[in-house]
């Protein structure tokens, strides 16, 4: 199926990812002593049915949603090509990190995958496991606690929510597996709550630098963010960088959500986080209109309005980022977020399946009643960023090893008229301002602070960032 034909059925709302990357930057401007957390990156996410049979497009319209199932964002993105060429991610492992795990991943997995009659992984619940068949795993660093709520009487952040986290890790490990099918994943799971102080962002954060040191995977897939603004100081945020910088350094690509606030922050800055270690990504909107494609007939990508995006406050702007394609937003002293984009909007969101505690007692709410078991259609940045983490599986496959810190070759592509044309949907339409107190950025063409570089045409983005990555 061709490129054009397939922008024109599958119109999306888009939203944006960064991949992490190694400079250090100069002192940050002074921060507000705030508490501070970091989120899972769900934007949000709607119950479509209580059944183990995903919701038909009727349910989905009748919910004002285009809800995409594994082979429409496949075809979105232009990946039938490479699967014909053999290159689904087969050899390569991505690691999935998220607090508190989910203790019914394995059969939600064996749920989604029979649904939709995708590759079966030796790991996932009642699969018999064969030579040559991809794994599903997991490390739990420091204990797995089980899916349930806090206690009435908690006075804690609500970061504790086990079962919101379970719905980001059906998210995660469900979304990478149907992009890269024959790729390996690793659910690494930490059983603190996401504050940044003792415990939450350095755990994980150590346990990134564990799959690192012990050459776990080849790509880290982290669907949580924090402003900048957040941190008491530029020096307790670089502190936390160790595992970025040594990703980079041993071929191992970071793909990090750049949040799902805009251009606000949880504090309303306009900065999300901008490690430039860190490919930052962002999202899409669908085909058969909600509002937003209503709102611009024609037009097959939109940037999302809380794609979070802006300029840094304390990492200056890169070497890779000082050559953009013509019309690009101008980049000036520091670091300009995402790099990347992909699907985001929950209006054209994909389909999940999770299973929660019964009787209400896993926490979630789903409009005034408890959530339960069952197909989920959910949307953020935390969609986009395993999403991106399978593209880069297979581009691994085609290489042969791991890509490692891929922004270089991102922005070179980027800056070469002919590839860029070919290898990126440009998206265009679009505004990041979620809080009208907090000015946003427009989509414009080239690189912008709403969906980066654009999204990707799968089929010859992967192997020309190969070819890039190895100096071509």
């Amino acid at each position: 199926m061709g490129r054009i034909h397939v922008r024109r059925i599958a119109r999306l709302v888009t939203g944006s990812m960064a991949t992490l990357g190694v400079a250090f930057a100069g002192p940050a401007s002074a921060a507000p002593s705030l508490p501070v957390l970091f989120h899972p990156m769900v934007a949000e996410y709607f119950q479509m049915t209580t059944s183990t049979t995903p919701p038909t497009e009727a349910q989905c319209f009748s919910a004002g949603r285009r809800c995409f199932a594994p082979a429409a964002t496949q075809a979105a993105y232009d990946l039938a090509p490479l699967y014909a060429g053999g290159f689904t991610g087969k050899g390569v492992t991505i690691a999935i990190v998220d607090s508190y795990g989910s203790d019914t991943i394995a059969h939600d997995l064996h749920v989604y995958d029979q649904a939709f009659n995708l590759q079966p992984m030796c790991g996932e619940e009642g699969v018999t496991c064969s030579a040559g068949m991809p794994t599903f795993s997991q490390l739990h660093v420091q204990g797995s606690p089980a899916t349930t709520a806090p206690p009435a009487t908690s006075n804690g952040t609500g970061q504790e929510n086990k079962a919101g986290w379970a719905v980001e890790v059906s998210l995660d490990v469900e979304t990478a597996h149907a992009i890269a099918p024959e790729a390996n994943i690793l659910l690494v799971t930490t059983p603190t709550a996401e504050t940044l102080g003792v415990q939450g962002f350095p755990d994980m954060m150590n346990a990134e630098q564990f799959v690192v040191d012990h050459g776990l995977a080849n790509v880290i897939s982290q669907s949580f963010a924090s402003t900048e603004e957040a941190f008491g100081s530029s020096t307790s945020l670089l502190q936390l960088r160790h595992a970025f910088i040594s990703a980079a350094q041993n071929g191992v690509t970071v793909l990090a959500g750049s949040g799902d606030f805009g251009s606000e922050g949880v504090i309303k800055t306009p900065v999300s986080v901008a490690d430039p270690t860190n490919t930052v990504t962002r999202v899409v909107d669908s085909t058969d209109p909600p509002g937003k494609c209503r709102a611009n007939p024609g037009v097959a990508e939109v940037g999302w309005t809380f794609s979070g995006g802006g300029f840094s406050h304390v990492f200056s702007k890169p070497d890779y980022q000082s050559s953009l394609p013509a019309g690009s937003t101008p980049i000036g002293s520091m670091r300009g977020i995402p790099d990347i984009a992909l699907q985001a909007s929950a209006g054209t969101g994909a389909l999940i399946y999770v299973s929660l505690p019964p009787a209400g007692s896993g926490g979630l709410i789903c409009g005034t009643a408890p959530c339960s078991s069952g197909w989920f259609d959910i949307g953020g940045t935390s969609l986009g960023t395993p999403q991106w983490a399978g593209l880069v599986a297979i581009a691994d496959q085609i290489n042969g090893h791991g890509l490692g810190l891929i922004n270089p070759a991102l922005y070179k592509l980027g800056a070469d008229p002919a590839r860029y044309a070919n290898d990126f949907f440009d998206v265009t339409t679009g505004n990041n301002t979620a809080d009208p107190s907090v000015p946003g950025y427009p989509a414009t063409t080239g690189w912008d602070p709403v969906t980066g570089l654009g999204t990707p045409d799968a089929a010859n983005l992967l192997p020309d960032l190969v070819a890039a990555v190895n100096g071509h």
